[in-house]
């Protein structure tokens, strides 16, 4: 990373209030340049707290942006950080509303020329798009990272209308952040009854969650697919390949009839700059090409470049960290793109993957059986790498005794796909609800095997997401299951398999009881995304830079952080756990002479072959400290499940130095709905 401290501009930093109408007040964190006419402001719109949580953050990114001519302005959502009011959920229609005033209240200010952008990763880049299908005329343009366009379809909560067990992670990250304090020194003696109205108003964001288990109206609030006409300003979209939400990258390039550029690195859960696994690139710099064109007319000819640019991954062995993803940028110059070709495969009962041509001999139809144990999806990472190592699949030979596989042949040359693959099966169940894990596989020639992509089908949801229908046991059905998109090679001298199975524990929650599918291979196909290389157009492309920065906020370490991942198998009493350890340590922003210390233990288990046993907990621990002011919050959830229904226990406790302040607790059970 190079850090740049000599800028343009001198830069002036400020914490401010936007007033909203109805008198509540949202903090804000400007920094612009000094002196000089006014500039476009760029909007970052989070409730993941500007003052700390996110602080060092957002020095790197909104200094650098105020040093080269335009104000950076990090926003508090209402009911976080230093902000009024209380945050019940997310992308409330409160939450877009006041986003549009905040842009409105920029426009108007004397440092600013009147054009907004928006930007953000994760929960900013779903606001971006949603403020920006509301129309605010002063927002010109948007860069979306690491976000969705579908809030069913294609977020932490379902996938393929399975459910997700990161909507129990994610759920209790967020059971933590709004029980967090506003900072007294910005908010004065009201602190403490802000705090107890967060404590007390926030709720159970689990069980509303769980309420909806398809694609009802809920979640269509808030997905810009819904309507994609409605979004008219300029979007930049960014992913990686080892995030949650590349799919959404590809969606929005199809989708959107408003100027769109897509870009995938092989990046996890982060801005491109911060990007593991590597290698991270200029991202400040090429934000700044996107803006300096759309907020101040500057031709920068990043509109003149190809409308998709990719990080072509090459072979690697399986690993749950990469320093870097081996390969090279690619381009396609419009999503969907003329240059890739679908090719397909057969699956045969002989387990292999054989071209689907004319030389194939006639398919022969033999079924073949599968139900597989829980303990299939043990290696399989996190839906969404957030922090990269350690949360990637590991080697997936373990996984795959539990599945049904099929694999071609050693490649006689390279193989190289971008897009979605998916895998069409022709199968039957023994039960009324069941789904299926599918995953493609670079098998190396010493056998190990990576996965390369991956994804799940709610066999209920064959037919669509928001009128789910039952499975008539034994009889067969065709069903696609898509996978995610990926770009990949496979060398000459690997095979391609594709491994199907009937649970995948912890990353989805598996069906209500075992299921036992029977599958035809005759009617069975694999369908790939083939890519051509193009060496002279790739050698062309425009370099990105190296990474930048601006200079970070003075921290002292006080505890390290440390990350780890345990897979424990107790063979005495058949109880299988995974535990996931994120201890981010003790540390103070020397600023604002804040210590803060944070620490999530996530355990996953089940008993050999019950699936009343499934169990997923959390158990969150925060504090904050300076001088004589301390403050400790632990929040813990418990999901459980029998065939009928979800479980969910959990407690919420706040101190105020050694007083225990607040105390709450649940117990909801909630009807499965064909999940």
């Amino acid at each position: 990373m190079q850090i740049i401290d000599d800028f343009p501009h001198p830069v002036l930093e400020e914490e401010t209030w936007i007033e909203l109408a109805e008198g509540i007040r949202l903090a804000a964190r400007i920094r612009r340049p000094a002196a000089g006419p006014p500039v476009p402001a760029i909007l970052e719109y989070l409730p993941y707290r500007k003052r700390d949580l996110t602080a060092q953050r957002d020095a790197g990114m909104h200094h650098y942006w105020a040093g080269h001519g335009y104000a950076g302005v990090r926003v508090d959502i209402r009911g976080t950080g230093e902000s009024d009011g209380v945050l019940e959920d997310e992308y409330l229609q409160s939450e877009l509303d006041d986003g549009v005033a905040i842009i409105e209240w920029l426009a108007r200010q004397s440092w600013c020329d009147g054009s907004v952008g928006m930007v953000g990763i994760s929960w900013g880049g779903f606001n971006g798009l949603q403020v920006a299908a509301l129309q605010p005329p002063a927002l010109k343009a948007v860069i979306t990272l690491c976000s969705t366009d579908d809030r069913y379809a294609d977020d932490v909560h379902h996938m393929g209308g399975c459910l997700l067990v990161d909507n129990l992670s994610w759920a209790s990250t967020m059971l933590d952040g709004n029980a967090c304090p506003p900072d007294p020194a910005l908010v004065g003696d009201r602190w403490r009854e802000m705090w107890h109205e967060r404590l007390a108003g926030s709720g159970l964001w689990l069980e509303k969650w769980l309420q909806h288990q398809r694609r009802d109206d809920y979640w269509k609030h808030g997905s810009v697919c819904e309507d994609f006409s409605a979004i008219r300003c300029p979007v930049y979209a960014i992913s990686g390949w080892a995030d949650g939400y590349c799919n959404a990258v590809f969606r929005l390039l199809a989708g959107l009839s408003s100027p769109c550029k897509g870009l995938v690195g092989p990046w996890s859960h982060k801005y491109p700059h911060l990007g593991v696994p590597g290698p991270a690139i200029g991202f400040l710099q090429e934000s700044l090409r996107w803006w300096d064109y759309w907020l101040k007319g500057i031709d920068t000819g990043i509109m003149d470049e190809p409308a998709l640019r990719v990080w072509m991954q090459e072979s690697a062995p399986p690993s749950t960290r990469y320093d870097e993803r081996p390969g090279r940028w690619v381009a396609e110059p419009t999503w969907p793109s003329p240059n890739i070709d679908t090719q397909h495969f057969r699956l045969t009962p002989g387990h292999d993957l054989v071209p689907d041509d004319d030389s194939a001999p006639p398919p022969v139809d033999r079924a073949l059986t599968l139900r597989s144990p829980l303990s299939v999806g043990l290696h399989s990472g996190k839906w969404c790498s957030y922090n990269a190592p350690p949360d990637l699949p590991h080697d997936q030979r373990e996984e795959d005794g539990g599945a049904i596989i099929f694999q071609t042949a050693a490649l006689e040359t390279p193989l190289e796909i971008c897009g979605q693959p998916y895998l069409e099966l022709s199968l039957s169940a023994d039960q009324p609800v069941a789904m299926v894990a599918v995953r493609l596989i670079d098998i190396h020639p010493d056998d190990k095997a990576t996965r390369v992509s991956w994804g799940l089908l709610n066999l209920t949801h064959r037919n669509g997401h928001e009128h789910p229908e039952p499975l008539k046991p034994g009889e067969t059905y065709q069903v696609r299951v898509a996978l995610k998109h990926i770009a990949q090679q496979f060398p000459a001298g690997h095979a391609i398999r594709v491994s199907v199975s009937t649970s995948y524990w912890p990353l989805a929650w598996p069906a209500p009881v075992p299921v036992r599918l029977t599958f035809h291979p005759a009617a069975c196909r694999l369908h790939l995304p083939v890519r051509a290389p193009r060496p002279a157009e790739e050698a062309a492309l425009p370099a990105f830079g190296p990474p930048q920065a601006a200079p970070p906020l003075a921290t002292t370490v006080l505890e390290t952080s440390r990350e780890a991942w345990r897979a424990i198998r107790d063979l005495a009493s058949h109880i299988n756990t995974l535990e996931v350890i994120n201890d981010e340590g003790r540390y103070r922003l020397e600023e604002i002479d804040l210590e803060i210390a944070a620490r999530v233990t996530e355990r996953y288990s089940y008993a050999y072959g019950d699936y009343d046993s499934l169990e997923g907990t959390t158990l969150w621990e925060r504090e904050f400290r300076r001088g004589d002011w301390h403050v400790r919050i632990v929040s813990h959830t418990r999901l459980t499940s029998t065939s009928e229904a979800f479980r969910i226990q959990a407690t919420l406790d706040a101190w105020e130095g050694e007083s225990w302040v607040y105390s709450q607790s649940w117990d909801e059970h909630v009807p499965r709905d064909l999940v």
